[in-house]
Order: structure tokens, then sequence, then C-alpha cells
């Protein structure tokens, strides 16, 4: 079940985010703070695997660590052991998971990096005291974690919770996936820049609105198939798009999600901070531990 509540029994653990265009770090701590931050930025010239290993193991060196937690961009093979994050070209099936616990000497837990976020969204988060709903990130890209009865659902392979691959144009915008019409390709970030020819950020009212109508429908139809309420949505776009982009994509969930179990469906801002996405690799690694 996702903790919430007292965390005296956690000990301290190293928590790292990667990122399209950065890595963060820190210690992390049983109440939460963060403490020894470090940043890595993403050059093209970079070997970034060798960068990290060298940044993370000076990091164990100075301070007294249980555990390794990452939250990676996707996808990726179970439990991380390999990953092939769409935005960092040099990592293609990388060994992730082996490469860092031999740099460290640290157990290391990986998981996808909005996943991650799911977990600290319902222990420290606006889900918390929610046993079901859908933690969301609107960022660069789409990405997303799905907690049902207490529990972050893996999947087959440990991928579960791509809402951003979710059809919302039928036969529309390519994605990188190499499908069409995700909310990926229609909504993310790299898609307004794309579509507008400016930085999403200086997106006027009317791409806010319809960005939101997007990611209400996918919401909205992810609600109706697993039966959940509430969906917590973060990132960039989200967060930076206001109360247009929140009215607008609860419409829209509401006009796509009319069974009776999900009248009450409401998408809400998230609860974390900037912190958010370094808690959540803080979790994997104490879920990790603990189990």
């Amino acid at each position: 079940m996702i903790p919430s509540g007292a965390r005296s029994h956690l000990a301290p653990v190293l928590a790292v985010d990667i990122g399209a265009t950065k890595v963060d770090a820190a210690v992390a701590a049983p109440d939460g703070m963060l403490h020894d931050r470090r940043r890595l930025v993403l050059e093209e010239q970079l070997d970034l695997a060798a960068a990290l290993v060298s940044m993370l193991r000076a990091m164990v060196a100075e301070n007294d660590v249980a555990a390794v937690g990452v939250g990676c961009a996707g996808p990726m093979t179970g439990h991380g052991e390999t990953v092939s994050p769409v935005n960092i070209a040099q990592w293609r099936e990388f060994p992730l998971r082996a490469v860092l616990a031999e740099g460290t000497g640290k157990d290391v837990f990986v998981d996808g990096d909005a996943r991650a976020l799911a977990l600290a969204e319902g222990a420290v988060g606006a889900a918390r005291g929610q046993d079901s709903y859908l933690s969301m990130v609107v960022s660069t890209g789409i990405g997303g974690g799905i907690v049902l009865n207490g529990r972050l659902l893996d999947g087959a392979s440990g991928n579960a919770g791509h809402v951003g691959h979710l059809t919302v144009v039928p036969e529309g915008r390519l994605c990188h996936c190499l499908s069409r019409g995700c909310l990926e390709a229609e909504a993310s970030g790299l898609a307004i820049e794309a579509m507008t020819g400016r930085p999403p950020r200086e997106a006027d009212v009317t791409v806010r609105k319809h960005v939101g109508d997007l990611v209400g429908r996918a919401v909205g139809t992810l609600a109706a198939t697993l039966d959940f309420t509430r969906c917590y949505v973060a990132g960039s776009v989200a967060l930076g798009y206001g109360d247009e982009f929140i009215a607008s994509a609860n419409a829209s969930a509401t006009r796509v999600s009319t069974m009776p179990y999900t009248k009450d469906l409401r998408i809400e801002r998230s609860g974390l901070d900037a912190d958010g996405p370094l808690l959540g690799a803080a979790y994997v690694a104490w879920f990790g531990v603990a189990s």
C-alpha cells in the first residue's frame, strides 16, 4: 500500500531524477527533506553514464545512505534493468540499474519517472488517503502512474502508466512511438512547440484550452476503464497553463466519462512542489528496500 504519515522507520536514501535535459540528485531524509543537491546538465558531448556514476559515487562517499532510488524516463525493461529514454539518444537498452549498482556499491532501484511521482503523490502529496487515482505529468513529454486499490500498477514489463500513448486524435500527428494521434504527439510540450512554432509557455488561451481538452479525453477514458475518480496533474505544461487548462480538462473528462461510478471524477493539481520527482525517486528506493 502507498504509505503516508510517520516515516521514522525509513533510512536516508540517494534519490536520482533522470530527465531529458538534466539529472538531479539529492540525499532524501525520512522527513522528506532533501540535502546535498547536485545536478548534471545533459549536453550532446557528455558521456552521461560516466558523469552520472562519478557524481553518485562522490555523494555515496560523503553521505550515509541505505540505497539508491532512480526515476527515469522510459521505456524500460523490468526494474530498470535496461532503459531507452526517448530523449537520451546515447542510452538504448542501457543497463542502468547494474551500472549504478556497480558504480555506487549500493542496492539500486529504478522505475519510470512518472510512476515514481505517483508514489510520492500518494505518500505525501494530494493523493494522500486515496486508494485509487491517476498521477500524470504533462511536460516536455507525457507520462503517468496508475494506483488502484492502494497499489501502483506495474503491468507485464513494468511500464504500466504510459498514458501519453492513448490515442486522442484518430489518425493525428505522428508520435515517436510510430503510432498516430497519441496524447504525447498532440499535447506535450514538444508537440505544442512543433505545432505553434513557439515555446510552450507562450501558448495562447486557445491552445491551453485545447491541450486541456485532450488531456481530459485521456483521463475520462481511463477513469471509465479503471474505475477511479481522481487524477493529479504535474509538469510544466499542466501547471503552467493554469485555470484554463484545469477547467478544460475537467469539462472534457466529464463529457467523455459518463458511467455512474465516475460521476465524481476530478482532475486536480499535484500536491507536490518542484521536489516531487526527487521525492518520487526516494520512494522508489524505500519501496524497494521494504519489498
